[in-house]
């Protein structure tokens, strides 16, 4: 199939429907950076935009079986990225920064189930990274572990950023899909404050 065919909103919704990975790419490639100036716009900082917009990404592939084809994906994306908005919203009211429930969370983590049970929590999640594919591992642990930004990992690697960004987007997928309910907390807790945090600090 050719690219100019994702322009058809039907075709563009039925390949993400069927796993199409090029059409992923596309999907990030056109939208990517007008959601984040939307999203810019709503949360008035651009590392907490950059992150609305990647779980947008992440929710879009995730759901990508229940989409329709009568329906815009264009406004399924806007809605998608407000409704992120409202979530990070609501849970900024009850928290000083979302530095303080990066700590807090995982200091709670470690208190209840004690320092073992922690370590084996990010021993699983760290395995889980380690069963990624190829292509895929290697961008994510160049971006959590080694701490590199997506502009330098394109770089180091000689691809698009947005390929890196798409790498990164299905890792977290792949993630959220193999990991229990519990580790998954651990998982969003540990690359929520990527920014200040590497993972080599933790694991």
């Amino acid at each position: 199939m050719k690219t100019d065919d994702y322009n058809d909103n039907t075709v563009l919704i039925e390949s993400l429907k069927s796993g199409d990975e090029i059409a992923y790419t596309y999907l990030i490639d056109t939208y990517h950076h007008k959601l984040c100036v939307y999203a810019n716009s709503l949360v008035k900082n651009v590392y907490s935009a950059e992150d609305i917009v990647q779980n947008v990404f992440i929710k879009v592939w995730e759901q990508r079986t229940r989409l329709k084809t009568d329906h815009s994906l264009k406004s399924f994306l806007y809605k998608l990225t407000y409704n992120e908005f409202i979530d990070l919203y609501r849970k900024n009211q009850s928290l000083f920064s979302l530095e303080k429930s990066y700590y807090d969370a995982l200091n709670g983590i470690v208190q209840e189930d004690d320092s073992e049970a922690f370590q084996r929590v990010l021993n699983a999640v760290n395995k889980e990274i380690q069963n990624l594919p190829p292509k895929c591992k290697e961008v994510f642990i160049l971006s959590k572990k080694e701490g590199l930004t997506n502009i330098e990992i394109a770089e180091h690697l000689d691809v698009s950023i947005k390929t890196v960004e798409a790498q990164i987007t299905k890792a977290f997928s792949i993630l959220r899909t193999s990991l229990e309910e519990k580790i998954k907390s651990v998982l969003f807790l540990l690359f929520s404050a990527k920014k200040k945090f590497r993972l080599s600090n933790l694991i």
